[in-house]
């Protein structure tokens, strides 16, 4: 984990932290995000995120907004 955790940030995203755990804890290797800013909302709260889906071995995979160019 990482060492820096942002202030407040495991308040903020307790249920990303949770999830983290439980998809961990059943087995589960890939973790779906609808958005980016599901993993936060500055550098530092984005790193902290990335590492927690790290530690728990998980693949991440943010889902295309529907305009997207990669969509097409």
């Amino acid at each position: 984990m990482n060492h820096h955790t942002p202030p407040g940030y495991e308040k903020k995203f307790a249920d990303f932290v949770q999830m983290c755990a439980d998809l961990k804890a059943k087995g589960v290797t890939e973790m779906v995000v609808a958005y980016p800013w599901a993993l936060g909302d500055t550098y530092e709260e984005v790193i902290e995120s990335l590492s927690r889906v790290a530690d728990a071995g998980l693949r991440l995979h943010i889902v295309a907004p529907k305009d997207s160019p990669s969509r097409n």
